[in-house]
This record gives C-alpha cells, structure tokens and sequence, in this order.
C-alpha cells in the first residue's frame, strides 16, 4: 500500500508530474473524498480503481479539491471532492441570503457560499432557523468546499484561538466566551 505523505503545489508541478496527473484524469483514478475526510490528516481511503493507500500528511489545512499528494518513491494521486449530503440555503433576494450567511457564520458551521445559495452539512435545528428567517432550504448531493476563513485556521473545530484589531476610532471593545472554553477578543468599530 502506497503510503502519501507529501502535499504538491499544483502550480509548481513538473511536466513529467502534470502528465501523470493529466494520465490519472483521463483514466478516472483520482481519490474522491467527503469534507470530513479531507480535513484528516491521518486516513485510509481507495482510488477509483479499487487500490488501497494511505495517506499521513503534516497536520495543516484541510485537502482542497484538485490538490495534489505524493508519496516517498514519486507516486501522485489527486484528491477530489466527493458529492455528499448537503443543505442548499437559497432565499428571494440577495440581502436574505447575506443574514443567512450571518446567522450560520456566527454559529461556526463550514458554509461554501456561492453568489445564488449558501451550503452546508445536514442540521435540522439550523434549517428549521433559516425557515425561520423565510430562506428556503432542500437537500442536495454535491462536493463541498466550505470557505476557509480570513485566519486559515482549524476550520472542523473550534481549537483555534485569535485577536484581530481593526484599529480605527471610536470603537468598543467586546469579549465573547463560547461554551467550547474558546475565547475571541474582537475589537468592533462603530460608524
């Protein structure tokens, strides 16, 4: 079993590895992985042609869609994302859409935001909030690539710890403890 240990930056493939890559396309052999996988760093998982390998990657950011993994002998597999169980939030209008984006960003939940809808991983008390808000929602099967947010943190949990200021005047300062025991300064700015 191929072990991969490696992330490659597909901007900085050699020709010899974008025609593997190009090679693997056309034959249909990438690894499809869910959200949830991709955010492992440890992990078993079989290509499209049924072949068995694993993956041991340095704990960083979660695997994107197209993202090239390379092993110690010069083995490469690109990752896909895989469709999967999601909510599409769509609303009558743009503003609508924004406080649903709102409301799911302040609850910490991965949301992909596209300009005509917002997704994320089934919740039925957060769909019941959107219906609430007068959004529609319905289930669906696509890949997810959830933002990553402007700290590119942990984006599965909430073990990440920031300050950010926006230093401009007059502001107050706020302090929000969430039930997790992680603690965000924002310093707010008022108009």
């Amino acid at each position: 079993m191929n072990i991969y240990t490696q992330r490659l930056d597909q901007s900085t493939l050699s020709a010899e590895q974008q025609a593997i890559i190009d090679r693997q396309k056309q034959a249909e052999n990438f690894l499809y992985l869910d959200f949830d996988t991709r955010q492992r760093s440890r992990f078993k998982a079989e290509t499209q042609h049924h072949e068995t390998i694993g993956v041991d990657l340095p704990r960083t950011e979660t695997i994107k869609n197209g993202s090239v993994l390379a092993d110690h002998q010069g083995n490469l597999i690109q990752i896909m994302a895989a469709n999967q169980a999601l909510i599409e939030v769509t609303a009558d209008n743009g503003f609508d859409l924004m406080k649903g984006a709102y409301h799911l960003g302040n609850r910490h939940v991965p949301l992909m935001i596209t300009p005509e809808a917002l997704y994320f991983e089934p919740d039925h008390v957060l769909e019941a909030m959107l219906h609430q808000l007068g959004l529609h929602t319905q289930a669906v099967q696509a890949p997810f690539e959830p933002e990553t947010g402007a700290y590119k943190g942990d984006l599965g949990g909430h073990s990440h710890s920031h300050g950010h200021n926006h230093d401009q005047e007059p502001s107050d300062n706020h302090q929000h403890n969430h039930s997790d025991a992680t603690s965000h300064s924002h310093k707010h700015t008022h108009d």
